[in-house]
C-alpha cells in the first residue's frame, strides 16, 4: 500500500532523514520506532505532505505522492494524528470531527453526511461529550483520532497516540488501534515510544536512528537485535522482549 524509497530530508545541510526505505502492506500495523531525534516525525511529515522531501520517493497505492501538499495527501486517502492535539476549542467535539470529514477523499460530502460520518467516528473511538475544554488527555487523543478517521483514510499515520496517558488508558488506546484495523480495514503506521504496548499490537517494526533505518522485522526480531538494544531499548530490552514474544 505504501512504498517509501530513498527518502531524504535536509535542513540547511543537516540530514534529518537519510535514504530511508520501507514498505507497508495493506491491512498491516507497522511500528516506526527509535530514540528521540531519530527522524520518525520528520518521516511522518514527509509522507503526509507537511514537509517536502529533498530526494526520494513516496508511493501510495502505486501513485507518487512525495512532495504533494497535505490536503492532496489527505484526499488520496492518508489520514494522520499529531503528537499534540490542537482541536478548535471554540467548536464542539462533534463540530471538530465533522469539519475534518470535509477534508477526506469525498470532496462532495454534504453537511448532513459529514455529521453522520463524525458521529460514526466518535462512536468508534468511544468519545462522548460536547465541550472540548472538558476533555482530559485521553479524550483529546480520542478526538484527534476521530478527526483523522473522519477523513475516511485507507492508511492512518498515528503519531504517539499514547503520550500523556496512564497505563490503563494506554492499553485501551492500543486496543482501539487494533479495533480500527479489524473493523475498518485501515492500514496503520504507528510512531510510539511506549515499546511494551506497541510490541503487542504491531505486525512489524522499522527502527530509525539518526535518520537512518538500522533494523526491521517482526517485533521479536527487532527487540532482540543487538544494535536496537544498544541505541534504543537499553535496560528495558528484557521487558520489551517479553511483550514482543506474546505476538
Amino acid at each position: 500500500m505504501l512504498s517509501v524509497e530513498g527518502l531524504t530530508k535536509s535542513f540547511d545541510g543537516f540530514l534529518a532523514v537519510k535514504n530511508v526505505s520501507f514498505e507497508v502492506a495493506e491491512g498491516e500495523i507497522l511500528g516506526l520506532i527509535g530514540p528521540n531525534g531519530s527522524g520518525k516525525s520528520t518521516t511522518f511529515n514527509l509522507i503526509a505532505g507537511a514537509l517536502q522531501p529533498t530526494s526520494g520517493s513516496v508511493r501510495f497505492r502505486g501513485e507518487e505522492i512525495g512532495g504533494l501538499p497535505a490536503y492532496r495527501v489527505a484526499h488520496a486517502g492518508i489520514g494522520r494524528t499529531h503528537q499534540i492535539p490542537k482541536p478548535f476549542r471554540k467548536l464542539s467535539v462533534l463540530d471538530n470531527v465533522a469539519l475534518a470529514a470535509f477534508y477526506g477523499q469525498d470532496q462532495k460530502l454534504s453537511r448532513e453526511n459529514a455529521y453522520s460520518v463524525a458521529r460514526e467516528c466518535l462512536d468508534l473511538v468511544g468519545l462522548r461529550g460536547d465541550s472540548v475544554e472538558r476533555l482530559g488527555a485521553a479524550g483529546l487523543k480520542k478526538l484527534e483520532l476521530a478527526r483523522a478517521l473522519a477523513t475516511q483514510p485507507k492508511l492512518l499515520l498515528a503519531d504517539e497516540s499514547l503520550g500523556g496517558l496512564d497505563h490503563s488508558e494506554m492499553d485501551q488506546a492500543a486496543d482501539l488501534l487494533s479495533s480500527i484495523r479489524a473493523k475498518r480495514g485501515i492500514t496503520i503506521v504507528w510512531v510510539e515510544h511506549i515499546m511494551g504496548v506497541l510490541m503487542r499490537v504491531v505486525d512489524r517494526c522499522v527502527v530509525l536512528d539518526h535518520g537512518e533505518v538500522i533494523a526491521r522485522g517482526k517485533p521479536s526480531e527487532v527487540a532482540g537485535d543487538p544494535k536496537v538494544i544498544e541505541v534504543y531499548l537499553g535496560t528495558d530490552a528484557p521487558e520489551v522482549q517479553a511483550y514482543a514474544a506474546r505476538r
